[in-house]
């Protein structure tokens, strides 16, 4: 790749809660990262403060040449580099790009899994907690069928879109 040129960006996936770690890891290897996070509320016994939790559990964005592959994997708490067919697979820049915008505005925003209509999913919180069904229809209250596929019959409830995962 001409020096000109940037390097592509790729996600690094981190041991769990390890998403800071890793970040100031790369960054002290002169290795540029991008953590994107959202702030919520953290409640301990004996108060409320405002906490940056990762927008993406689990990752965190790097941009370096395949020749630092071994400086990113040797940090504590990266458990690898996303692949496919053993290679490490490049994130267009217009995503991140996209995500930076998003964090950096005033705008508020939450975390979602990327699901479809159509695909299963299932419940991870509230009164349907484990309940695995298919999603007819998104937004902020989706619509999901549990199915009884044998006799050919289901019930349809809305939920909270944020209390749903894919299956």
């Amino acid at each position: 790749m001409p020096e000109d040129q940037e390097f592509p960006w790729f996600a690094i996936w981190t041991k769990s809660r390890h998403e800071q770690v890793v970040r100031q890891q790369l960054e002290q290897k002169g290795i540029e990262v991008f953590l994107p996070t959202v702030v919520r509320w953290s409640r301990w016994k004996d108060r409320k403060k405002q906490v940056a939790w990762p927008l993406f559990p689990g990752y965190c964005f790097a941009r370096f040449p395949a020749s630092e592959r071994v400086a990113v994997l040797s940090c504590a708490g990266a458990a690898g580099i996303v692949s496919f067919d053993g290679a490490p697979a490049p994130i267009p820049d217009a995503e991140l790009a996209a995500t930076r915008q998003l964090v950096e505005s005033d705008l508020q925003f939450d975390p979602c899994p990327l699901i479809n209509e159509g695909d299963r999913v299932e419940v991870i919180s509230g009164p349907l907690r484990g309940a695995v069904g298919r999603l007819t229809r998104k937004g902020a209250h989706a619509r999901l069928v549990l199915a009884v596929d044998l006799i050919g019959q289901g019930a349809s409830v809305e939920v909270d879109a944020a209390d749903v995962r894919p299956y």
